[in-house]
């Protein structure tokens, strides 16, 4: 392996969705790691004045992503649905992904999540949502239980502050150090970069 590169990932993103599909077979091909590291937006939105995800509060800008993740979606033959409410209050989903990602069916995890709600239009801040993503990748559904306890909302807390200090404004993001990349059509540059540092 080369370098590390660090993915900032919020399961309530649309954007986020498409890099989450694809990261782990690039970043292989590339020869790096990747640490995945959830980021709720929601606090992070609230510092730059929003309330609501930047595609609502510009109704414009909205029916553009919209167009955009079809296209794009259909360019890379992944299913898409879109999900009401928008965005979905993912602050526990993240929290079994904390969890889940201490297992080697982490990741497998946070892509079923991205995958009922972008594919199949499923609200990921139902209990019953959770459960059937832990399941479908051979976790426990007691997962969503235990990561209501308060070490794994500091756990998530703590990552919030990371983010934030390392000035991250949105996801997907992608840090190499302090190097930061912003969005899934930067991702070949974050790895690209990421390979180019020593091991």
């Amino acid at each position: 392996m080369a370098g590390k590169l660090t993915f900032w990932f919020e399961l309530a993103s649309t954007y986020t969705y498409l890099s989450a599909m694809r990261i782990d077979a690039m970043a292989e091909d590339a020869g790096v790691e990747v640490i995945w590291r959830p980021v709720p937006l929601g606090p992070i939105f609230g510092g730059q004045g929003w309330d609501t995800s930047p595609f609502n509060i510009y109704p414009a800008k909205g029916r553009y992503m919209w167009r955009d993740m079809e296209r794009l979606c259909a360019a890379r033959g992944l299913p898409f649905a879109k999900p009401d409410p928008f965005p979905q209050n993912s602050i526990h989903a993240a929290r079994v992904a904390l969890a889940a990602l201490e297992t080697n069916k982490g990741r497998a995890f946070c892509k079923a999540v991205y995958t009922a709600q972008f594919a199949r239009g499923a609200n990921i801040a139902e209990r019953a949502v959770l459960e059937a993503a832990l399941i479908e990748v051979g976790l426990p559904a007691d997962l969503v239980e235990a990561a209501a306890d308060s070490a794994r909302k500091a756990e998530l807390k703590a990552c919030s502050i990371e983010a934030a200090e390392l000035g991250l404004f949105g996801a997907p993001s992608f840090t190499v150090g302090d190097e930061l990349y912003w969005g899934d059509d930067r991702l070949e540059e974050a790895l690209a970069f990421a390979a180019a540092q020593p091991a």
